[in-house]
């Protein structure tokens, strides 16, 4: 218990003041580590707050639109988590009250077994240990442990090592008192481990090479795309598309039309404007290039070409497929992906500004929709 006790007393001097620890609001907490997952808490906080003047309680999330929901996240990326949220908010509203177990946690879409830990310890005082990739560095160093954290052995030797520095009196403390310390001190490189209240009995730090620690996950190989991005601009507005609810990535958010050319060297079959023409419909004609972008989304590095665009509707725009002119009013409006906003960036300097979005639609075939506003 001394290790534990430590642990929680360094926390009570050294943690920093982020206001999703100045609540016991299950809501606050779920949010907050929903929106935490793969992003930096710099990034997360004018996001944590702003979704929260929208939506400060669940029930009010509850009643919004999804589209409302997509269009405040976005910029935050990983979409998945916002409708996930959403339709958890419906399912807690529909019940009452959130629930208070960890079982009853994971019953809620998108709420796996570090969530359902974090605010069942946080909001609840549930004796639940947690494992994200700060704890996992933290006590894989601890324990100067020779094997990949995510096989089931490793885990099992985490989680035991875990409920060791767990204080069955304050378990949401010890669990951010863990994550708190993976984030400022046993950090990836350079660990500043004179400094933790885990520094005696710590293996790696006996080794004196901490940085071994956790072994690394085999990585997949980056697969590489080139991409033409194309922008059919009127005055100040820019034509964008709404991806089906469908869409494996990224469903119901805005996108500028776009087609693959290239992956990993090998070219698709068919001009870009007939690959733009079978995505979008209508007929597309290709003007001169205008910028190039880097981006990387999970395993795929891209390499973007932009190409000023035209667009005659001489077909039908895709079923279920909305489309739009929309100007930087407009488009602050809708769930716009970060690859949209590096392409926008780029592009800013050669729009005219001040047009506003117009309500009509861009496709006017038997099957086009309206422009939305998000």
């Amino acid at each position: 218990m001394r290790r534990a006790d430590d642990l929680l007393a360094w926390f009570d001097r050294h943690r920093r003041d982020l206001p999703w620890r100045r609540t016991r609001d299950p809501y606050k907490i779920w949010l907050s580590e929903v929106m935490l997952q793969q992003t930096r808490v710099e990034t997360v906080l004018p996001f944590y707050k702003r979704f929260l003047e929208k939506f400060p309680t669940v029930e009010a999330l509850a009643r919004a639109e999804v589209e409302e929901v997509l269009a405040l996240w976005s910029g935050l990326g990983y979409y998945r988590r916002a409708r996930q949220l959403h339709a958890a908010a419906r399912k807690v509203a529909a019940a009452g009250a959130f629930p208070a177990t960890e079982a009853g946690l994971l019953g809620l879409p998108g709420v796996g077994a570090y969530t359902a830990a974090a605010v069942a310890s946080i909001a609840f005082g549930v004796a639940a240990p947690v494992m994200d990739g700060n704890v996992e560095r933290v006590l894989a160093r601890c324990l100067a442990l020779a094997e990949e954290p995510r096989a089931s052995g490793a885990r099992r030797k985490l989680l035991a090592a875990a409920e060791e520095l767990l204080d069955p009196r304050r378990p949401g403390d010890s669990n951010q008192a863990l994550m708190e310390l993976g984030a400022t001190l046993c950090t990836p490189r350079r660990p500043k481990c004179l400094l933790c209240p885990l520094h005696v009995g710590c293996r790696a730090a006996g080794e004196g090479a901490p940085e071994r620690y956790p072994l690394p996950k085999a990585k997949r190989l980056a697969e590489r795309q080139r991409l033409l991005v194309a922008v059919a601009a009127k005055g100040g507005a820019v034509l964008l598309f709404r991806r089906p609810e469908d869409s494996a990535l990224l469903a119901g958010t805005w996108e500028l039309p776009w087609v693959i050319l290239e992956r990993d060297g090998v070219p698709e079959s068919g001009s870009p404007e007939v690959l733009l023409a079978a995505r979008y419909g209508g007929r597309w004609t290709l003007g001169a290039r205008l910028a190039g972008v880097r981006h990387g989304i999970t395993y795929r590095d891209l390499e973007v070409d932009v190409h000023r665009a035209e667009l005659a509707w001489g077909g039908e725009v895709r079923e279920a497929m909305a489309a739009g002119w929309f100007d930087a009013a407009g488009r602050a409006g809708l769930p716009l992906s970060s690859l949209v906003g590096k392409v926008l960036k780029a592009l800013d300097a050669s729009l005219p500004a001040g047009v506003k979005p117009r309500p009509e639609a861009a496709a006017p075939a038997r099957r086009s929709r309206s422009p939305r506003r998000g």
